[in-house]
């Protein structure tokens, strides 16, 4: 088995050598196409108005000037002979729940192996709120990815599907076990913009995420990450609200 590794907290993240020990777990072949730097909330998008650069550190291991999109298609239009049987987008410095998915780079790669046809897993990292991001500890997840990873890959999902796995912020004796969950959302308001001022006065603005108190709806990834658990969500590709379309549909002429 064939095996991509990448994500979006760069090419050096610690999460991205958690995800490679997994990942020879189940297989020696093993390739890593990241990005360069830091790509977090990145999302979707492309690098369109600049060259995509690409570093070759050994015949399976590259950084990729670039998006965790570009990752992805610059390693499975260019620098793989041939394409994966597996990709794995992680491990993610921190969450992507609810929400988070929409922003997510992490996600956003696993996203683009599935519309490749590719089976595809984003893992992330839950760490604890008053936690730093740099001093993340990722205990959740070497001790139970391989175990989650081996009760994943061989399923039959439909098309264009791919799976979000979120481990949370505990000591792995400590994790309650795996469920699966359904996508959950937070109330919005979350964001706010911090003004600051340069050293030569002019304001600018620094995006921050808050903290906002609610209830996650049972069954969702949220309350199944607040309650200690270790998320499984299947994500589809099609957006289409099916629910309008008849009502939509009578209102044209």
């Amino acid at each position: 088995m064939r095996v991509l590794l990448t994500n979006d907290d760069g090419y050096h993240a610690p999460g991205l050598g958690v995800l490679e020990r997994l990942a020879r777990c189940l297989s020696d072949d093993v390739w890593v196409v990241a990005p360069a730097e830091e790509q977090s909330g990145t999302g979707r998008s492309l690098t369109l108005t600049r060259p995509i650069r690409v570093r070759r550190f050994d015949d399976r291991r590259f950084a990729v000037a670039g998006t965790p999109t570009d990752a992805v298609m610059m390693a499975l239009t260019e620098l793989m002979p041939e394409p994966p049987d597996l990709i794995l987008s992680g491990v993610n410095r921190g969450a992507n729940l609810g929400e988070d998915v929409f922003y997510s780079g992490t996600v956003s790669a696993a996203m683009e192996g599935a519309l490749a046809g590719i089976r595809s897993v984003a893992l992330s990292q839950r760490y604890a709120d008053a936690g730093r991001g740099d001093a993340v500890s990722f205990d959740a997840a070497e001790a139970w990815g391989e175990r989650v990873l081996r009760s994943l890959i061989d399923l039959d999902l439909p098309a264009r599907t791919l799976l979000n796995v979120n481990f949370p912020p505990l000591p792995a004796d400590a994790v309650r076990g795996v469920r699966v969950a359904r996508q959950g959302v937070r109330p919005w308001g979350r964001v706010r913009m911090e003004a600051r001022a340069d050293p030569r006065g002019f304001p600018y603005y620094w995006l921050a995420l808050g903290r906002r108190p609610h209830d996650p709806e049972p069954g969702t990834d949220l309350a199944v990450a607040a309650a200690g658990y270790i998320s499984v969500t299947p994500l589809g590709l099609d957006l289409t609200a099916d629910a309008c379309l008849p009502m939509i549909g009578k209102t044209l002429v």
